[in-house]
């Protein structure tokens, strides 16, 4: 019996027993079974019925083909050519994937009659069955429909520059996509550009005036959804997609990449585009996550946007001006007039007025701070919050308020008081409490509300390095560490002790109960080496466990016991040839940030560095990309802070600086 296209008979007498699926877990059984339903269900099938076959049929990962592939293939052919089939997109798109050296010899006839199939959504979907350049060809001379030309350009185009020298069919290719580039469409015509972009790379920046011309054009920006499909995008792209697509063809100069962008808002920005407007500013977002050097060009830019009438760009404006910092000064005005603007993104995290206030905040303008705290604490107890790492987003507590340490006094109130209300589980807490301990000493007046939270565990960690940070002023918490409560990790109870020695007025007595462990302990574990640095040259009768800690561990471990071991001898040297390993490879490309900072802070410490330290200092401070690998605006804030550090450290080990470190 023959349904759907497809012989059951036929089905039924494939000896199925002893191939394999692509996936252990996937029985040989669903195969024929899956077949069979879909021939019965006909035009009833559905994408859904279909995906059985994905996870059993296709070559996973560059492994092995599962011998069932061939067995399935004409099966799966005969589904997706036959009109009476619901699922036939679908099916060509397994055809697709099931695509593998290993059936390079089977029968592909039938799936290339595809490519002539009288449906537009079947053929555009069958583009990829197309092998080599002359099947593109063919069919690009006979298609008519736009929504199946464009993706044939795109493929011929893509299949142009993955052969290598000229050729009659390259020739050919190449002869397509110049008659197009010189048409009258100008959809077709980005499309061309786009195409065209594997064999000049150079040619996207050469057209840069017309493709912002095109993408302008508020007319156009219809017919990209009408006509632009690709066979592995569900649905149509947007212009908006387009432009991001654009970009990345653009990537390899920089300059014109920034130009895109920049040139791009400024045409929104003359027409009212929001849409476009909103685009651009994404793509500035992203360039300003990877390069330093854009700021000049979007600084002017994001603060003209302020005032913008749609709320989605005054919103990426504040937050471009936001990470930028004090630089930001001259539109602090402008942003305070934004202090109670509701704009938003459905997309984005985050309100105009919460991004404002958190830019006067980076600026360092006073009308920041009122209400600071209560935001804070509203957006960390808020449920629900989602948000793309990479996106602009309200900023951590700890990034908003750590560097306002000068103003320690004014906001420690309202912290004081959030802690209180929030508790030990309260959802702002343990933000607040890193605050706290980036401020150290300055904290102090919050030590009364901080006791409590030893008694809970999900806190009294976060509460044990405040204190330490606060070191012997919080010696009167010495008694509530009895009541510390910690999760039963012995590493957490060594904590405590330490903690307690830390706080202590007794120093003497301190610096034994921390050089104990340390002389105890076995290699390559430490003990609290690094907590020996608080004591200075008192603790050198312990240098020489130090030194074997050192010379015996990596990374975290050996940065830690070099950093020490000058701070307990007052001597550069083993340690700076330690601190190179960590600073030498940032300067190649390196993203060991992490240990970069603690490396320098300790050179800063240090007040000398090696020549070839310098050497690479002064190679990561002509370096264009961001000193960090994090997502989104951390990206710019931290680069921002270890760029200081090295700008310090170079000034401090500068014989003819006159600074002091």
């Amino acid at each position: 019996m023959t349904m759907t296209g497809m012989s059951l008979e036929a089905l039924d007498a494939v000896e199925w027993d002893g191939l394999d699926t692509g996936d252990p877990i996937d029985p040989i059984e669903a195969v024929p079974r899956t077949l069979r339903l879909l021939a019965l269900a006909g035009a009833e099938a559905t994408e859904e019925d279909c995906s059985p076959l994905y996870y059993s049929l296709i070559t996973m990962n560059e492994g092995q083909t599962p011998s069932a592939a061939a067995a399935a293939l004409p099966f799966v052919v005969a589904l997706a050519a036959d009109p009476a089939m619901g699922a036939r997109v679908p099916l060509v798109e397994l055809l697709v994937a099931m695509q593998a050296p290993a059936l390079t010899d089977e029968d592909w006839t039938g799936a290339w009659t595809l490519l002539a199939d009288p449906q537009p959504a079947v053929r555009r979907a069958a583009i990829p069955l197309a092998t080599g350049i002359e099947r593109l060809l063919e069919r690009w001379r006979v298609e008519t429909d736009p929504t199946v030309r464009l993706p044939l350009l795109l493929a011929l185009g893509e299949a142009a520059s993955e052969e290598a020298g000229a050729g009659r069919a390259v020739d050919a290719a190449r002869a397509v996509l110049a008659d197009v580039l010189g048409g009258d469409d100008p959809v077709m015509w980005v499309a061309a550009v786009h195409a065209s972009a594997g064999l000049d790379r150079e040619l996207p920046v050469r057209q840069m005036d017309r493709l912002i011309e095109v993408f302008s054009d508020p007319a156009l920006r219809p017919r990209f959804d009408e006509v632009w499909y690709t066979p592995d995008f569900e649905g149509s792209l947007s212009r908006e997609d387009l432009v991001r697509s654009t970009a990345w063809n653009l990537a390899h100069d920089p300059d014109a990449e920034l130009s895109f962008a920049v040139l791009l808002v400024e045409a929104a920005d003359r027409t009212g585009d929001a849409a476009l407007c909103r685009e651009a500013l994404d793509l500035a977002w992203r360039l300003l996550t990877e390069r330093r050097s854009v700021e000049p060009a979007l600084l002017p830019l994001a603060g003209g946007l302020l005032s913008d009438p749609d709320g989605a760009v005054r919103l990426r404006a504040a937050n471009i001006l936001a990470v930028l910092g004090p630089a930001a000064a001259p539109y602090a005005d402008r942003l305070a007039e934004l202090l109670d603007d509701d704009g938003a993104d459905e997309y984005l995290d985050g309100t105009v007025r919460e991004i404002a206030r958190w830019a006067l905040a980076r600026i360092g303008d006073p009308r920041a701070l009122p209400g600071l705290i209560e935001q804070l604490r509203a957006q960390e107890e808020e449920q629900g919050r989602g948000y793309c790492t990479s996106d602009p987003r309200r900023p951590d507590i700890k990034d908003v308020l750590i560097p306002l340490r000068a103003q320690a006094d004014v906001l420690l109130p309202a912290m004081r008081e959030a802690i209180r209300q929030g508790g030990a589980r309260g959802g702002a807490t343990r933000g607040f409490l890193e605050v706290l301990k980036a401020w150290g000493k300055d904290s102090l007046p919050a030590l009364p509300d901080l006791l409590p939270l030893l008694t809970d565990t999900w806190t009294s960690v976060d509460v044990l390095g405040v204190l330490r940070a606060m070191g012997p002023a919080a010696a009167s918490a010495e008694p509530a560490l009895r009541t510390c409560q910690v999760l039963d990790y012995p590493g957490n109870h060594s904590f405590v002790t330490w903690t307690a020695a830390y706080i202590s007025k007794d120093r003497e007595a301190s610096l034994r109960l921390i050089g104990d462990p340390v002389m105890t302990a076995e290699v390559p574990e430490l003990g609290p080496i690094g907590a020996l640095t608080d004591f200075g040259l008192d603790a050198a009768p312990y240098a020489d466990r130090v030194r074997l800690a050192m010379e015996n561990s990596t990374h975290w471990p050996r940065l830690t016991a070099a950093i020490t071991l000058w701070s307990i001898t007052g001597q550069a040297e083993p340690s700076m040839q330690v601190l190179e390993e960590f600073v030498l490879p940032i300067a190649d490309g390196g993203d060991g940030f992490g240990f970069f900072r603690e490396a320098i802070q300790a050179l800063i410490r240090m007040g000398e560095i090696s020549p070839r330290i310098r050497a690479a200092l002064l190679t990561v401070r002509q370096s264009d990309r961001r000193l960090s690998s994090d997502g989104g605006y951390p990206m710019i804030l931290h680069d921002k802070e270890l760029r200081a550090l090295v700008e310090q450290a170079l000034a401090c080990a500068s014989p003819h600086s006159g600074e002091t470190c």
